[in-house]
């Protein structure tokens, strides 16, 4: 089993090389403590307030060959999308990648480099869900240690930038159709918000998949069901090798 105290912050090319993740479908680079900082938790659309963005500091993004994968989220089975909007949820899958998710009514699809997803409140900019992939040698979620000891690595190295104060509130595991899932919880603090999120990460098909979702701590109270509900739909599935894609995928 891997020790994830040697887990690194991310750096130029890759991170997390420590406990077996390779080079990433999708990595980040930042610049000095002055230059704007991006993190997975969507950091450019996270503010309340201009002020929030004045923090002289800026994101370089390293992508892999993600250009057309935004564009592949079709709702899947009859079954997963008639239960979605039954619930009030819109479901999505990515055919591609191999995972699906639901997500409330009244998000909207926003395009973030350096991620694979992301949709968003648009009044709401903390209430959110966005979903990363990193290559990986691992088979399993609990080949690299138990759930507190990787989230409490995630949530300070990958998940929050190092000028928040982060709090871990949970980590437990699941198994949904014989895979393993992490499901986190935790605080992310700024200086001039909250933010009370859940994560579910697990590995297949190659990936380290991260599925992150989360609102103000505000307004934790009136989302937390509906974010429970996203955190625990997030499913991933295995990929058909010669699928057929999509006309403008060909």
């Amino acid at each position: 089993m891997a020790s994830v105290q040697h887990l690194p912050s991310i750096h130029q090319t890759c991170f997390l090389n420590k406990v077996g993740l390779q080079k990433p479908v999708v990595a980040a680079t930042f610049s000095s403590s002055k230059r704007r900082r991006a993190s997975f938790l969507i950091r450019a659309e996270q503010t309340e307030s201009p002020r929030a963005d004045v923090t002289g500091r800026r994101q370089t993004l390293v992508l892999g060959t993600i250009g057309t994968c935004v564009s592949l989220f079709n709702p899947t089975s009859a079954a997963f999308a008639a239960e979605s909007k039954k619930a009030g949820y819109m479901g999505v899958t990515d055919k591609k990648d191999g995972y699906e998710f639901l997500y409330p009514f009244g998000w909207q699809e926003v395009s973030v480099e350096g991620l694979d997803k992301v949709v968003k409140d648009v009044i709401e900019p903390l209430e959110s869900a966005s979903v990363t992939l990193i290559a990986t040698t691992k088979q399993d979620i609990r080949d690299l240690g138990p759930p507190k000891e990787i989230a409490e690595a995630l949530i300070n190295k990958v998940l929050s930038p190092p000028s928040e104060k982060t709090k871990l509130i949970d980590a437990t595991e699941r198994e949904v159709d014989g895979k393993a899932y992490y499901t986190l919880e935790f605080v992310a603090q700024a200086p001039n918000y909250t933010r009370h999120a859940l994560a579910a990460i697990c590995i297949g098909n190659g990936k380290f998949y991260t599925f992150t979702t989360g609102a103000n701590q505000r307004r934790w109270e009136k989302m937390k069901d509906k974010l429970h509900t996203v955190v625990d739909s997030f499913k991933i599935f295995e990929i058909q090798e010669g699928a057929i894609l999509p006309p403008s995928m060909n």
